[in-house]
């Protein structure tokens, strides 16, 4: 299926029901009264996360959702049935925003989390509400209140311990598959990856985190150039990112310094926050040089670009030097605290 992380759905609330305007009709009663019950409380729409759904694509076909309305009271101070809330199943990562005023309406982040977006109306009062001393006959009753509706924006947002960022063709897809059981496109053309791919990298029994593979990043993305934002805004959720560079590019006027430099404006330009972001430098695709010229090109990429996080040599085509950046991961993110979890327990049924 194809995957989609944004889409725009529409959601009404249902309406209460109407208030019921009767009297009490019963033998050798006299003057029985008013007996008119109210009316019942109108659906609810509910959004839930479901672990399994992997794409807002659904939301493509069908963008309208309708809670059924409350019914009418009845004689004998009977209320009226309430409609039935509806709980729509998305992805877990959703983000819920109010199209119309752009305000957040929850954050979806483990399967079963429950957002109220739509709340049902209220059910009209029958006649008996208004009975007092001096109107023992009222003949008024009122109608249910309309539910809510709104607009919602759904973006969807990848979650995992790491993320991986780069030019395009830095190697990322292949380390990704090196390391995961992840299969996504690897080709010798950029933008190969075209959407996010995720992976479990397991470390040992019972120790493994999850891996996302973002597009390639060119300069001017955190404008849009290239798939710019729309897969930036994946990384928000990682704890570190693997910066990937490749040591040794096609293009022999390519500076892997400069592009890394660019890669890192781009962050800074589209989230402080995540130009802040723990960042590893991974050198990729030594296998391509002689042992010692890889060596030395790899000093004198860290020398240049003066970074002082933890930097590791890997293969992402023979695997050489990714056991060891794993463990080092998996030992980091044990010390950040629990890392995120491959599979989620099933969602809670719905009230």
């Amino acid at each position: 299926m194809k995957f989609v992380d944004e889409a725009l759905m529409r959601v009404q609330a249902g309406h209460g029901g109407r208030g019921c305007a009767s009297f009490r009709r019963e033998k050798f009663v006299p003057f029985g009264g008013p007996d008119g019950g109210d009316g019942g409380l109108g659906g609810s729409v509910y959004l839930r996360a479901q672990q399994g759904i992997n794409t807002l694509a659904d939301f493509r076909i069908q963008r309208t959702f309708k809670a059924r309305s409350g019914e009418a009271g009845s004689s004998n101070d009977c209320t009226g049935a309430g409609g039935e809330d509806l709980y729509v199943s998305v992805p877990v990562g959703t983000t819920v925003i109010d199209d119309e005023t752009s305000e957040q309406l929850g954050d979806l982040l483990a399967a079963g989390d429950t957002v109220l977006v739509a709340r049902g109306g209220k059910g009209g009062w029958g006649n008996t509400r208004f009975k007092s001393s001096t109107n023992r006959a009222p003949r008024k009753s009122m109608p249910g209140l309309p539910g809510e509706k709104r607009l919602l924006r759904l973006e969807m947002r990848v979650i995992a311990d790491v993320g991986l960022l780069g030019l395009p063709n830095a190697g990322k897809s292949t380390l990704i598959r090196a390391v995961s059981a992840a299969r996504p496109k690897v080709a010798d053309y950029p933008f190969t990856t075209l959407h996010p791919n995720l992976g479990v990298v397991s470390v040992g029994i019972g120790r493994s985190f999850v891996m996302a593979d973002i597009p390639g990043l060119i300069e001017g993305a955190a404008e849009g150039a290239g798939l710019g934002i729309r897969f930036l805004k994946h990384l928000m959720r990682t704890r570190v990112l693997l910066h990937l560079v490749d040591i040794a590019p096609p293009d022999p006027d390519a500076d892997p310094v400069k592009d890394a430099r660019a890669i890192v404006k781009e962050l800074k330009a589209f989230s402080a926050e995540l130009g802040e972001r723990e960042r590893w430098l991974v050198l990729n695709k030594i296998d391509l040089l002689p042992p010692k010229e890889a060596e030395a090109r790899c000093r004198e990429i860290v020398r240049r670009l003066r970074f002082k996080g933890p930097v590791f040599q890997v293969s992402g085509a023979t695997g050489a030097g990714t056991r060891e950046l794993c463990e080092a991961l998996m030992r980091r993110l044990e010390e950040l605290g629990a890392v995120a979890a491959p599979e989620e327990p099933e969602a809670p049924e719905a009230p």
